[in-house]
């Protein structure tokens, strides 16, 4: 009941600073005035707003309860005092004794050292932080979340304000390049390899919200159930329209979406903004803000990812709520490049896919839903470009390197003209390689490399057969647990492993049981969140705890299998007894099967990921008892070097090619050519020429790679001789440097071996 009148105390103030908005008077004037009335509605001796000028710094516009004679003269820059915080974190900050906080910053000129408690909230539009609103009182207050709730819309109300330009000029708040028209390179990172050269297409123009303030919130309501069901049917036709035989492949990434869009928490947050006065739109760009906010200070690529699910049904949920279908429409180029902030794999699949050329995005990760479609559809993606949507007009024309994730926009001809030549060569390099997949990946001196792929979906079975690759060297069975909001049962997960096997022609897959975990769990088995999630409760770890999981996964493997071979590989094996306990789950599931008459699988090949440091210090014990042994290279080496591979400050900072790396891989290689157990590798290492070839040289004979690198592997390896290889990889593994990257490029190079 509280609440309920705390909201309705809501409306009555955004009704009041909307007639302010509205009214008469300088835009100066009409700030002051939201001053007055947010600090006396709010309770508060003080109300300051702070507005963001050029170079990230906030300047003190209007307020009531500070000296007068501090406005246009107090300025913070992002990170500096605490409304300098709450502007770079994007995030409220409400304490009952601002001055004890480390960040407080004192201006005598403000007249601020009679108050003690202070809220400051972000003014928020488009994912942007326009400034900072802050009321300050002087008795010691504990703001109660309903009040952050409050403050925060009416910054969301105060941001509509400052976007028309009346405050201060839109122009000084965007980034700026210098001449309109000058020539830029923007870095990001290759989620999508390839090459592409087009013009520009902004992906779906910013939906403005006129009036965010609502006269009916029982029709607000209304309106965003109305919305809602034409976004889930508007999904279900989408994925209707992808299933089947020929586009099945699609089915999964798809499905996550519906299921997301059913997400409770997501939708009760736009109800209860609803509740706060504001109208249906306002409300989902309200929660899309809180969201982005959040989610903006993590690194780890599979919670941004599930941002991005999110960004998508916003933007589909505010197209239907204004009435506009979504980018079916637009007439696109025949070179388009699209330009986004984000981009989900629904609206990526809106477009028609004969015309568009490559991606650049603000956003993005290499493992996300976007980037799985985007390599299967072939189109080269650049993302974590910054600011590429402010720097980029419609029609710029654009180059896309995806092999180096870089692109350049407004190129100059001669530069288009050199570029147009290395897509041609690029072209006919990919040709090469499809002509000559059904080469045995063989060296000069007739060492057998056996190269695989992996792969997570349907939409990636197809590249086996195109790549020429020997089978299936990991496959990813998370997803259909990802995209359902119950567990598969057994029936639905045989059918998955049935098709996967048909597809794959009797080439082997290797099946990893479920590997999520942290942030990677599904709804129905979610406990509280970790700090630390790729070392929390996660994969195998998960499947011990829940041993019906495991139970049910390797019962329809079984079942799958049915008279042929079956491949199955235990991820996160930290100890020997963990091997041991999966692998009784799984002889209990043979012995169930064989009594209930399922065929059995004609041969059993058992075995584990090595990703942790410490199975290695165990390899004689687990030799004994495993049938082969994958190196996941990528949290292998995250491990190693204690270094999160999702955070950018760190990327780079070590190399798969350090000395203690490949030391390291060489004392597995070692043991299990000793206990003749195969090995293989299976993390991104294995996909790049250069560091393929210092893994043969170690003595790796199988590696897996994404489908698009067997080829240039393959290229490397029919170029090279073993023997030498393997002397020169010995002479400089005991170095001491950081990384040997450039020794075996030089080597490569000399010896003409094509990486």
């Amino acid at each position: 009941m509280a609440q309920r009148a705390t909201w309705a105390g809501s409306r009555l103030l955004l009704r009041r600073l909307r007639d302010v908005m509205a009214g008469s008077g300088s835009a100066q004037e009409r700030l002051d005035r939201i001053a007055q009335i947010i600090a006396r509605d709010m309770v508060a001796e003080v109300c300051s707003i702070y507005v963001r000028r050029a170079g990230d710094v906030i300047e003190l516009f209007a307020t009531e309860g500070l000296h007068p004679d501090a406005v246009h003269k107090i300025r913070f820059r992002f990170g500096e005092g605490i409304v300098g915080v709450v502007a770079a974190s994007a995030r409220p900050i409400a304490l009952a004794e601002a001055q004890k906080h480390p960040n407080f910053a004192y201006r005598p000129e403000t007249g601020e050292e009679i108050y003690q408690s202070m809220l400051g909230v972000p003014i928020l539009r488009g994912g942007r932080v326009l400034g900072v609103l802050a009321i300050q009182n002087r008795t010691q207050r504990e703001y109660a979340e309903e009040e952050i709730e409050t403050l925060e819309t009416v910054g969301m109300v105060v941001a509509e304000m400052l976007a028309t330009g009346e405050v201060i000029s839109a122009q000084e708040q965007q980034p700026v390049d210098g001449l309109a028209l000058k020539p830029l390179r923007l870095e990001g990172i290759r989620i999508s390899p390839g090459l592409a050269l087009g013009n520009a297409v902004l992906h779906q123009p910013t939906i403005t919200i006129t009036d965010p303030i609502a006269e009916d919130e029982e029709v607000e309501l209304r309106r965003i159930d109305e919305a809602m069901s034409d976004m889930h049917s508007a999904l279900d036709l989408l994925i209707a329209r992808f299933d089947g035989e020929t586009a099945s492949d699609h089915i999964d990434i798809l499905r996550t979406f519906r299921m997301v869009a059913e997400d409770r928490g997501w939708i009760r947050r736009i109800r209860e903004a609803i509740g706060t006065g504001l109208t249906a739109e306002a409300a989902v760009a309200r929660v899309q803000n809180d969201t982005r906010a959040r989610m903006a200070v993590i690194q780890d690529p599979y919670i941004r990812e599930r941002l991005a699910d999110f960004e998508e049904l916003t933007n589909r949920l505010l197209q239907h709520l204004a009435g506009d279908i979504g980018p079916s429409g637009i007439d696109l180029p025949d070179d388009a490049i699209l330009v986004a902030r984000q981009l989900g794999p629904a609206e990526l699949l809106d477009y028609e896919h004969s015309k568009l050329r490559g991606v650049v995005l603000e956003e993005g990760s290499v493992v996300s839903h976007v980037a799985i479609v985007a390599r299967a559809l072939d189109i080269p993606v650049v993302g974590r470009v910054r600011g590429a949507v402010s720097r980029i007009e419609t029609r710029d024309r654009i180059v896309v390197d995806g092999q180096n994730g870089v692109c350049f926009i407004r190129p100059g001809e001669d530069f288009q003209r050199v570029f147009t030549e290395s897509m041609d060569l690029y072209a006919a390099q990919r040709a090469a390689y499809a002509r000559d997949r059904d080469k045995p990946s063989v060296t000069l001196d007739g060492v057998d490399v056996d190269l695989f792929i992996n792969a997570g979906l349907l939409i990636d079975v197809p590249h086996l057969q195109e790549s020429g690759a020997g089978g299936i060297g990991l496959y990813r069975t998370e997803v259909p647990f990802m995209v359902r909001s119950g567990f598969p049962n057994v029936d639905e997960q045989k059918k998955l492993y049935q098709n996967i096997l048909d597809q794959a022609g009797g080439k082997p897959v290797v099946f990893r049981t479920l590997d999520i975990g942290g942030d990677k769990i599904p709804s129905y088995v979610r406990e509280s969140e970790e700090e630390n999630p790729a070392l929390g409760w996660r994969a195998l770890r998960i499947g011990l705890d829940r041993p019906y999981m495991l139970r049910q996964q390797l019962r329809a493997l079984i079942a799958a299998a049915s008279g042929r071979p079956l491949h199955v590989m235990f991820p996160m094996v930290a100890e020997v007894a963990e091997f041991d306990a999966a692998r009784a789950v799984l002889d209990l599931e043979l012995k169930r099967a064989a009594a209930n008459g399922v065929a059995l699988p004609s041969s059993l090949m058992v075995g584990t990921m090595l990703e942790v440091p410490a199975l290695i210090f165990q390899l004689p014990a687990l030799l004994a008892r495993v049938d082969f042994i994958s190196v996941g290279s990528n949290d292998l080496q995250q491990f190693l070097f204690a270094s999160d591979r999702g955070n950018p400050k760190l990327d780079g900072r070590y190399d798969p090619l350090a000395p203690g790396m490949l030391r390291m891989l060489k004392t597995v290689v070692d043991a299990c050519d000793e206990a003749n157990v195969p090995l293989s590798l299976c993390g991104e290492m294995a996909g790049s020429p250069l560091e393929a070839l210092a893994l043969i040289g170690l003595g790796f004979r199988r590696l897996s790679m994404n489908a698009s690198s067997v080829g240039p592997v393959r290229a490397m390896v029919r170029s090279v001789r073993c023997d030498k290889l393997t002397g020169f990889v010995d002479s400089i593994m005991n170095s001491h440097h950081h990384s040997l990257r450039s020794y075996l490029a030089s080597y490569a190079k000399d010896h003409k071996i094509q990486t």
